[in-house]
């Protein structure tokens, strides 16, 4: 499935969180994350962001799609990081 997380945590959680979400999906910018990942991999990336979160303060979403064809994306402006061009 094709998804795009989006995470909001206290200052002193942001490092673990950018860390544990390019660990599973592309970041694109700031605290937006996408890519394809598995039923079971997207399991393991709620369950370590919840270990790192304050519930009762912190919020992570996530946006599910069966494809990213079915996703019309539009940039305006700069794009801060551009998943196409891996080495």
């Amino acid at each position: 499935m094709y998804v795009i997380a989006v995470y909001d945590v206290a200052a002193e959680r942001t490092v673990k969180m950018l860390k544990l979400c390019r660990r599973y999906l592309h970041w694109i910018q700031n605290s937006v994350f996408e890519g394809e990942i598995t039923e079971v991999k997207l399991k393991e990336l709620i369950f370590e962001a919840k270990q790192i979160m304050d519930e009762d303060y912190d919020s992570f979403m996530i946006f599910k799609n069966r494809h990213k064809n079915w996703l019309e994306k539009e940039i305006i402006g700069k794009e801060k990081s551009q998943i196409d061009q891996f080495l």
